[in-house]
């Protein structure tokens, strides 16, 4: 079997981050394991507390892992601060893994900052350089580039501004166009355009997560990665398809769709 590692935020309402994740892996058969961030209090009406977990302890759960459950794929999420970061990134030059996913989660869907001011600046020279790929939205995008992005000649000029910070290639989400939820890939010499109908739901809690821990999970099981990232596109959109209505707020993804669940 194949093993995918997530290193993120805790969700205790189960729609997002580590736990999003984990279920994630296991819709696409790879055992998931995990390095613990940070510990939020949220559910689908916002988020309600966080508090990050020390330095020494992030680290002592990656060696736990490499040393005995060597990852075949690494997505990074929620790294709220720049010690956490310089420490995970410091792990991963140790250990080496390949195919690292950086989803670089600043705000979550409530409006709450998920990553602190100063650490932003950790994130491009420490993460970024060290990713496959990094799959930001429309805004984390503008915050990386110092650029507006409202379009897809927008989404295809930070792409380059990202790769130029570093990163192998770049997906820019544009689930937050108004037409279609097109996604820019710049492989750092070419563009491609992945696309899928907007679904009119409200329930999208944790798709940035689900979205970069499925891309992590296929090239876990040995996909090049635009094909990771196709499946991938194709996986969030059931799962966004297929919504929950649970909860009072944004409702989750459905990560066990393909079984109608």
């Amino acid at each position: 079997m194949k093993l995918g590692l997530t290193i993120a935020g805790s969700d205790s309402g189960g729609g997002a981050g580590i736990q999003a994740d984990i279920k994630t892996f296991s819709a696409h058969g790879v055992f998931g394991m995990s390095v613990i961030t940070s510990v939020t209090a949220q559910n689908t009406m916002g988020v309600l507390g966080i508090e990050d977990l020390t330095p020494k302890m992030v680290l002592l759960q990656m060696k736990a892992v490499f040393e005995d459950l060597f990852p075949d794929a690494v997505k990074i999420g929620m790294v709220s601060n720049e010690k956490i970061i310089k420490t995970i990134a410091n792990g991963l030059r140790e250990y080496k893994p390949k195919n690292i996913v950086l989803d670089p989660v600043m705000v979550s869907k409530s409006g709450v900052h998920l990553l602190k001011e100063d650490a932003i600046n950790a994130l491009k020279s420490e993460l970024i350089p060290l990713s496959l790929v990094v799959t930001p939205n429309l805004m984390e995008a503008e915050v990386l580039t110092g650029i507006k992005v409202d379009s897809v000649k927008d989404m295809r000029n930070a792409a380059k501004k990202i790769v130029e910070l570093g990163a192998q290639s770049v997906v820019v989400k544009g689930g937050h166009l108004i037409e279609d939820a097109i996604d820019v890939y710049y492989d750092g010499k070419d563009f491609f355009e992945v696309s899928s109908e907007r679904i009119p739901t409200k329930n999208t809690h944790g798709t940035g997560c689900t979205f970069s821990s499925a891309i992590a999970a296929n090239l876990a099981l040995g996909y090049e990665l635009f094909d990771s990232i196709k499946r991938a596109k194709e996986y969030i959109t059931g799962a966004i398809r297929k919504s929950l209505s649970i909860g009072h707020g944004v409702g989750p993804t459905n990560h066990f769709w393909r079984w109608n669940l």
